[in-house]
């Protein structure tokens, strides 16, 4: 078995196994010694693993899994940061910015906007003149799909987007499954 080989079963192991594996409990499995199994450890940290070491052993952290909502949402132009700072604040990433035009269709762009200083930088880029928010295209209508920790934070968003005046009611000819939360 060649090293990579053996990092990738280390790799497994990890991801089938609830409780830590032990350093010495790999080698022995693999025939190495303890040594080898911790420089393992290490080149898979290195390739972007996230391999927490633990009392009683070796654990793969799992990735958080983020909730998303998409919300409908109105507003003049020069309301865009405090709408923005508003999702940021309560603890939400807006993923993105979509319109739904009759003819055209959905129309979206990537945001990406976690924090204040994002915002910041939105705002900065559209101050030049030379582009418009894409919401202009639909008289400031627009939907965000936004990321948070849990379920509970998207309803706390909900509620002070409602609270001020950003929420916009769904259309009968829009698609029903933008309020869906994953």
């Amino acid at each position: 078995m060649t090293g990579n080989q053996r990092r990738q079963e280390i790799l497994n192991c990890l991801q089938s196994s609830v409780p830590p594996v032990s350093g010495g409990k790999l080698a022995k499995r693999f025939s190495v010694s303890r040594q080898v199994i911790v420089q393992d450890i290490a080149l898979l940290r290195a390739e972007g693993n996230q391999i927490l070491s633990a009392a009683r052993g070796y654990v793969l952290a799992k990735p958080e899994a983020r909730r998303t909502r998409v919300f409908k949402v109105h507003h003049m132009p020069e309301q865009a940061a405090d709408e923005m700072n508003l999702i940021v604040d309560c603890g939400g990433r807006i993923e993105d910015v979509f319109i739904y035009h009759r003819v055209y269709g959905v129309i979206k762009a990537p945001m990406h906007i976690a924090s204040r200083l994002d915002v910041k930088r939105y705002e900065d880029e559209l101050s030049g003149g030379k582009s418009l928010p894409l919401s202009n295209a639909t008289s400031g209508y627009h939907y965000h799909t936004v990321s948070a920790e849990s379920v509970q934070v998207l309803d706390i968003i909900q509620k002070e987007l409602d609270r001020h005046g950003y929420l916009a009611k769904l259309q009968d000819y829009e698609p029903v499954d933008f309020w869906k939360t994953s």
